[in-house]
């Protein structure tokens, strides 16, 4: 929240540049890729630093370059390997998306929020809060399924 806040009103601020209303949407769009770039990245770190030296070895045993050892040898094993944090972290972006209400941008369960306050119903809420379920079940059930693809064990 605090970082959609310094990227939408930091400009004005810090800056003294003008920001208007169109800005909210690229501004949750910056927020969320610089954060979880940030996690991508540490997650992609540790997963090529917890892959073992003998495996790097052989690799140049065979004959393979720096470029070839990463991308035929390394890079296959990490991706098995880091699939179940890039699940969490998508899961957990799904569901951050409903922070963006604090720049004013109407994403559903602002949108839920509205309509429950205007019918004096909680009927908009279970939506968006099934939506989301469904939405994340499906997050998780196709990154099972590539995982078990990818599996070692058939």
């Amino acid at each position: 929240m605090l970082q959609l806040m310094l990227v939408y009103f930091g400009p004005f601020y810090i800056f003294k540049i003008n920001i208007s209303s169109s800005y909210r949407y690229m501004a949750v769009c910056i927020a969320f890729v610089l954060n979880y770039a940030a996690y991508f990245a540490e997650i992609y770190r540790s997963g090529i630093e917890s892959m073992p030296v003998g495996q790097y070895e052989a690799a140049k045993l065979l004959g393979y370059n720096r470029a070839q050892t990463f991308f035929f040898i390394i890079l296959p094993q990490v991706i098995k390997r880091i699939l179940p944090s890039i699940t969490n972290e998508v899961i957990t972006l799904v569901k951050d998306t409903s922070l963006a209400f604090v720049i004013a941008v109407a994403e559903m369960f602002t949108n839920a929020k509205a309509l429950a306050a205007s019918m004096s119903s909680v009927i908009p809420y279970v939506s968006a809060g099934v939506f989301y379920y469904v939405f994340n079940f499906l997050v998780a059930y196709i990154m099972e399924k590539l995982e078990k693809k990818l599996s070692y064990y058939r």
